[in-house]
Parts: structure tokens; sequence; C-alpha cells
């Protein structure tokens, strides 16, 4: 019937013969029945990215076979696809024995691969690093943070350890920590009680939302200034986005945070351009704390504010004639 004997996933040129019994069908039907691992949408996509020839022409996306045709494709693996790569990315690693990896995240790098960033993420960085962490399921990551929230994270690098975490964060007996500027001015400590999931018409946003998932924050005053407040806010979930949705829908969004942040903030005048002109939410997870996979023993790490946070803190203070 014809000569497929390939992976797939090489980057050469398959052959195909189209059977007799073929005859009638889209191309992209029939291609779904020599690739039947791919979607028929990614199929469509190789016609349509001139990976697909029929004797020797590009083919269309609307054309049909009748049997006897050459195919020659091109397959073209999609980054999602393909095994991650190893690659050499500094990482400050505040702890580590055979089991644990405590990283303090700098702001900018991503977690875990995903559309548009594929490599250059943590989790590449972790299998150049460790190469072990190949056999355990994403590299041993259990939490995130996001792209541009700087701060600890706990890797596992066995698969007994990666499930010991994630029973205690379903069980919440992992603590973690964030310090968090926000706009306005807060008087009290409080807690935020409210589910979050998918934003109902912007997708890429998260929100406070009748049938989300369970939610809660804590948070307690660090250091009043004029027109923002430094928190410190506990996690007992973790939910996406989950402080910057919460505090977002008290009222007091975080600085620098361009996806939570709508309009102008109520601020006094000498502080709106350098509050305005932070360029990344002003959140970093400072505290983490949790029992060990193996030993059973609580441990804790803390991470001091990253530079930028630092810097920004300092100018306020000077704009206010606060003592540093």
């Amino acid at each position: 019937m014809h000569d497929y004997n390939a992976n797939p996933t090489r980057s050469e040129p398959v052959h195909f013969t189209v059977p007799d019994e073929y005859a009638g069908l889209r191309l992209d039907q029939a291609l779904v029945r020599f690739f039947p691992e791919y979607s028929r949408s990614r199929l469509q996509e190789w016609i349509t990215q001139q990976q697909v020839k029929v004797d020797g022409a590009y083919a269309t996306s609307k054309q049909k076979v009748w049997g006897g045709e050459k195919l020659e494709v091109l397959p073209q693996t999609h980054p999602a696809e393909q095994p991650y790569l190893a690659e050499d990315i500094a990482l400050e690693i505040l702890y580590e024995d055979d089991t644990l990896l405590v990283i303090n995240k700098p702001v900018g790098l991503v977690v875990h691969p995903g559309s548009g960033n594929w490599e250059g993420t943590l989790l590449n960085a972790l299998l150049h690093h460790a190469p072990q962490l190949a056999d355990v399921p994403r590299a041993g990551i259990v939490h995130r943070l996001d792209k541009d929230t700087s701060g600890l994270l706990v890797v596992a690098k066995t698969i007994t350890a990666q499930t010991a975490l994630v029973r205690q964060l379903e069980a919440r007996s992992v603590q973690r920590e964030y310090l968090a500027l926000v706009h306005g001015e807060l008087t009290r400590a409080g807690k935020v009680d409210a589910p979050i999931g998918r934003h109902p018409t912007q997708r890429v946003k998260m929100a406070v939302v009748e049938n989300g998932k369970p939610a809660v924050t804590h948070y307690q005053i660090e250091r009043k200034f004029p027109s923002c407040t430094l928190l410190r806010c506990r996690l007992e979930t973790g939910r996406t986005h989950q402080i910057r949705v919460h505090l977002a829908h008290i009222g007091h969004p975080l600085v620098g945070d361009s996806v939570y942040l709508k309009g102008p903030q109520k601020c006094v005048p000498q502080l709106r351009a350098l509050l305005s002109g932070f360029p990344r939410q002003a959140l970093h997870a400072t505290r983490l704390a949790l029992e060990h996979p193996v030993s059973g023993e609580r441990m804790e790490w803390h991470a001091p504010l990253p530079q930028d946070m630092v810097q920004l803190l300092q100018q306020i203070k000077a704009i206010v004639n606060e003592p540093a």
C-alpha cells in the first residue's frame, strides 16, 4: 500500500503512495491515516506551510486524492511535542540534596516551556543542572511563579519526592509568603477568600468567579507609604495569579501589574511617575517552608527582595522623606 517505515518526527522527507481505497478523500484526511498521532489541524498546517507535495507539486488545503499519487511529506514537530532541551542557564540555588532543589528565581525567567517560550526556561536550566530530572514529570517542578515574579521555588529531584510535595501542597502544609507592593493605603491585616477561575471573556486573565476554585490569601502590613502599601501575603491555596487577582479584587492592585492594573490609581503627585513606571508586578516570593520528603524535617528558606524592588522602595522613601 505505502512505504511508510519512518519516524514521523524526522526532518527528512517521508514518501507515500496513496492507496486506491483512499480515493475521494481530502488530502488532510488521507494524511490522518498516515500520521494518526497528529491532529488534523496540525496536518493542515503542514499543507499550508508547503511541507506536503503531491506528485512533485506543493499540495493545496482542499486537494483530494484518488489513489496512486506519490506524496512527499516533511513532518515538522511542534515544540510542545519535542523533548525539552537542557540549557546551560545560571541558577541561584539556595539548597540542594539528593531529593530537593530550592531556587531563587530571577525576574524574567519563565518556569515552564509554553507558547512563545519553548526554550530558555527554568525547566531547561534544571535539565542541564540535574540531567536525571528528565525522568521526573515536569522536571520536578511542583509549583510555579509568573515570569515577572521573583523568588523561591522548590523542585523535586525524584518522583517520590514530587508526589510527597504535591500532597503537602494539597494539604496546605507548604507555607509560601510573598512581599507585594500595592496601590492604596491599607490600614489593617485581612484575608481574601474568593474563588478564582478563568476570566469569562478575556481568556489570558484569571478572575474572581462564582464557579472558580477555592482560593484564600492572607495579608498583613509590612510598611505604609502615601498612596501605596508593602504587604506580606501568605497563600493557603496556589491558584494561577492568585495574589494578583485577589489584591486587585479588593481594590489594591499590585504596582506594575500590566494585566490586572486598570486605569489610573489615586496617588500623590510626587509618586505617580515612579509607581506607574515600574516595569513588572512588584511581587516576590520571600519565604518557603515545608517538610523534607525523606527526613520529615521542617525546613525553611528566605530570599531577600531583588534589587529592583529594593531600589523602588528606597526611591519611595526618598520622595516622601522617610528614613531608609
